[in-house]
């Protein structure tokens, strides 16, 4: 990751009420919560991944050229 890259105060504020909602969380509930975030952290790497395929036209069919 590059080093200069800070959070915004909005999301610190985030980051504080998040880690305020996780320490009441039971462990069970903590631990399916984190496995829900991971999935939707992959979820949101392969939109990206998709939008960025379309943008640079990576799925055309090259054969027709």
């Amino acid at each position: 990751m590059a080093k200069d890259i800070e959070l915004t105060l909005e999301q610190e504020f985030s980051l504080r009420n998040l880690t305020d909602q996780v320490q009441q969380m039971s462990r069970e509930q903590a631990q399916e919560f984190l496995i829900l975030q991971h999935k939707h952290m992959m979820i949101r790497e392969t939109m990206y991944k998709e939008i960025l395929k379309q943008e640079w036209k990576l799925d055309q069919d090259f054969a027709s050229l």
